[in-house]
């Protein structure tokens, strides 16, 4: 019979420990010369990115290919991605520390084939591309220099040979620059500020020569209140594209005679086929040699994988025990898909499917789960009621634990957790860090406030104007209605955040009294220093989410918690990167003066070598267990298992 004990005591297999160290992170797959590739972020190296390669048929063990030393991540737009390439065999990559651009070829050590740069990591390089040749690379270049930045084009000889060329500038941004098959044509997406990636940007194709340069560059689509996304060129040389023009990011390809557009929409249904570039190196969709397109696709907060026959429109879901494809990353070749997937209850894995024998094999899964199926809790979708008579989702996990029931009468406390972003979206796929929760008498939503991805351009910008508001009544309206249908204490409400989720968090607790405590990831509290010091990509991201620079910096300065300080009561832990270009140091240790000063409960810990997010398996631990700690302090309960304490101020005794 299970133990009876209040809901956040109770004893769960799933230590922080094994959230932190027990697995790796699975991204960026790439099917070269019949092998698989794809990068591994490994907590347990110190956070290392390390390129891995199998055989897609399942045959041997993957093994690494870059070498002990090399962390394959560039630092471009601070996020990074698109960080590496294979042609036949010969791997090209970024390598973290000089962010200089490497080859390696097969059993060979890296050599770089970029200048070295005028200060370490300077001038830095990402979603790059080679000709069919394997003669010439096309890639995104950002250069440095103090607090200017420089984001342009070039082309370079794959072997070094000579300096990069500047093939496109003058625009704020470039991305995906995809040679055609035949080596003549070069496709790529630009924008300029204040829009991001998902507002407004243009989709150019040109003359690619052999000497690198590009001629005669045309508009092929985009414009006003179009996001154009993940251009790419079928094996017969047509060229498609992702576009929200009506609403929606669907699949589009160049050609159609019929409506004298001179493109053709072969996805008309109210579903999101494109991501939130926050990365380089994005993939939804794919193509078969056979003319068939895999895409994965969203709708109605469901996730989904489907193959596209062009020719008759017909869209057919795969039925793989897979519900989750959260890592938009799906490669093509010949007759096999390479794509990363998984599900409430399991982990992501990199999926290797071969359409002419039906074959799926599992190359690599991002951690081994040695926890009883009874400790997990199985998430369901929410719509819930929120301001202005609208409806927000989220995801719900109620607590689970087969050992333990809590005393008749006992609702369990509730973890709100705000995604980052805000421009992004919870997703039901696997996190045993949300299991460390609901396992020891937590309930736990995730929420998709208005302004996440996944629900339309509508939805998307609704957070347009109402950063601050929008993102906080979504979340407290997600723990409202949990409470009103018995699911959560209303007195036991915490919320919790990274980055965006941080200055959400920090909103809730200033400005509504609804939840007792939370925790702030590398939050933002004062929104004004971001008009002009922040890195470039999103320096004028807030423009769009709170209003132009400056002449409305009275509402930049409403918006910012640390100005209503005078409000604040609830306890709060702060967590924060020393090494955080997006979000620096300042931003926490304003907000800690400012509890210090109305004597309110707080914790505060940073941490060493850490950017925007956690990667090393100790600090991923530490943190952790630090909500762990301080909420158990703050809301009075008894914890299982023993745990590192931090110091906790101003708690009275």
């Amino acid at each position: 019979m299970p133990k009876v004990a209040p809901y956040g005591s109770w004893r769960s297999p799933i230590s922080a420990g094994m959230v932190a160290a027990g697995g790796v992170m699975l991204y960026e797959p790439w099917l070269d010369a019949g092998l698989a590739y794809w990068l591994e972020l490994r907590p347990a190296e110190g956070g290392r990115n390390v390129i891995v390669r199998a055989d897609p048929s399942g045959a041997g063990r993957p093994v690494d290919v870059t070498p002990a030393g090399f962390d394959v991540r560039t630092k471009v737009h601070e996020y990074g991605g698109g960080s590496y390439l294979v042609h036949e065999g010969t791997v090209f990559f970024s390598d973290f520390a000089d962010q200089r651009l490497y080859r390696q070829e097969e059993g060979g050590e890296p050599r770089p084939i970029t200048p070295e740069p005028p200060a370490s990591g300077s001038i830095r390089y990402a979603d790059g591309r080679i000709t069919p040749d394997g003669r010439l690379i096309v890639c995104v270049r950002e250069r440095r220099e103090g607090r200017d930045t420089w984001n342009e084009l070039v082309s370079l000889p794959a072997d070094g040979s000579a300096e990069p060329r500047v093939i496109a500038a003058g625009r704020d941004f470039y991305a995906f620059p995809r040679i055609s098959p035949d080596g003549h044509r070069l496709a790529w997406v630009e924008w300029d500020h204040p829009n991001m990636p998902w507002d407004d940007t243009e989709l150019y194709v040109a003359d690619l020569a052999a000497d690198g340069s590009v001629s005669g560059p045309r508009l092929a689509a985009g414009g006003p209140n179009e996001s154009v996304f993940q251009p790419e060129w079928s094996p017969q040389g047509v060229l498609h594209f992702v576009s929200d023009r009506t609403g929606w990011w669907n699949l589009y390809c160049e050609g159609d005679g019929e409506t004298g557009e001179g493109y053709e929409n072969l996805t008309p249904i109210p579903a999101e086929f494109g991501v939130p570039a926050w990365e380089f190196g994005y993939s939804t969709y794919a193509f078969l040699s056979d003319g068939r397109i895999a895409c994965t696709y969203r709708q109605d907060g469901v996730h989904h994988l489907a193959m596209l026959d062009p020719a008759t429109s017909e869209l057919l879901d795969l039925d793989l025990a897979y519900s989750c494809y959260d890592a938009p990353y799906v490669r093509g070749a010949g007759t096999r898909l390479l794509f990363v997937a998984g599900g409430p209850a399991t982990p992501a894995e990199i999926v290797s499917l071969d359409f002419s024998t039906r074959d799926v094999q599992v190359l690599r899964t991002s951690r081994e789960v040695d926890v009883d199926p009874a400790f997990l809790s199985m998430p369901r979708p929410i719509e819930f009621p929120t301001e202005d008579g609208l409806t927000a989702h989220a995801y719900f996990y109620p607590p689970a634990n087969a050992d333990f029931a809590a005393p008749e009468g006992e609702l369990p406390p509730l973890v709100v957790h705000v995604h980052g972003g805000p421009t992004s979206e919870a997703t039901p796929e696997f996190r045993l860090a949300t299991q460390f929760w609901t396992s020891r008498g937590f309930a736990f939503v995730d929420v998709n406030y208005g302004g996440s991805t996944g629900y339309g351009r509508e939805y998307r910008e609704r957070l347009y104007g109402q950063w601050g508001i929008v993102d906080v009544h979504d979340a407290v309206g997600a723990a409202r209605f949990l409470v009103e249908r018995g699911e959560a204490d209303g007195d036991r409400l915490i919320i919790t955040g990274g980055s965006a989720g941080g200055y959400t968090t920090l909103c809730a607790l200033t400005w509504h009294d609804d939840f007792a405590t939370g925790a702030s990831y590398f939050g933002l509290a004062d929104l004004e220093p971001f008009a002009t010091f922040t890195h470039k990509f999103e320096l004028r991201y807030t423009e769009n989410l709170v209003g132009p620079w400056p002449e409305t910096a009275d509402l930049w300065r409403a918006r910012s918690p640390i100005h209503s300080a005078d409000m604040l009561s609830r306890p709060m832990l702060v967590l924060q990167g020393l090494e955080d270009e997006v979000v620096p140091p300042e931003q926490a240790e304003i907000m800690v003066r400012a509890l210090e000063a109305k004597r309110i409960p707080y914790g505060y810990l940073v941490f060493e070598g850490e950017q925007h997010g956690f990667r090393k398996a100790e600090n991923i631990q530490r943190s952790l267990e630090a909500e762990l700690f301080f909420y158990s302090r703050v809301l009075g309960f008894e914890l299982a298992d023993p745990v590192a304490p931090i110091e906790i101020h101003n708690l009275p005794a």
